[in-house]
């Protein structure tokens, strides 16, 4: 067994312990850039250079959690639906900004990928942290989209573009 502060994982030989240990730290890459992106000027320098990092946090997320996955399969295939959804989500929300979709889908994407990136840690993670531990195993997959989604939808309504108000005619002149 490897105790990682309080959450234990099995030894499932070096290769799990190396999936793990980039795993860790793509986890936390990609939480911090996610957070500087989300709390940065939209289109700004360091909103485009965190949300590159948490492109690739991500997809090094995915790239670990396959690894782990197929050692400890199938009792974490639940982790590889919820790596795939987050993959996905960072993809497609990427894919928006670089065709110039909009605002609002580019932020519901990249939202949807934070949100299950924290599901997937929570569920794997959550029995074993303090507070976490009290919770029902139910409230690990539902927490994180109970507080995402309002944020999300927050963010959209905050970064829309604002309403054209139509022209006046200009009124005759006597």
């Amino acid at each position: 067994m490897i105790d990682i502060p309080g959450l234990p994982e099995p030894d499932a030989g070096p290769v799990f312990g190396l999936a793990l240990l980039v795993h860790i730290a793509a986890g936390i890459t990609a939480v911090l850039a996610g957070l500087i992106a989300m709390l940065t000027r939209k289109g700004g320098e360091w909103h485009v250079g965190a949300g590159r990092v948490f492109l690739g946090g991500i997809a090094a997320l995915f790239g670990s959690m396959v690894v782990m996955v197929a050692i400890r399969w199938p009792a974490t295939v639940h982790l590889a639906v919820l790596g795939g959804v987050a993959l996905a989500a960072v993809l497609l929300g990427w894919r928006n900004r670089r065709r110039g979709g909009s605002d609002g889908a580019h932020i519901a994407w990249m939202g949807l990928a934070y949100v299950t990136m924290l599901t997937a840690f929570y569920v794997d993670n959550g029995p074993h942290l303090p507070v976490w531990e009290r919770l029902p195993d139910w409230s690990f997959w539902l927490l994180p989209a109970a507080v995402g989604a309002p944020l999300t939808v927050w963010a959209i309504r905050r970064n829309r573009p604002p309403r054209s108000v139509p022209a006046r005619e200009p009124e005759p002149t006597p």
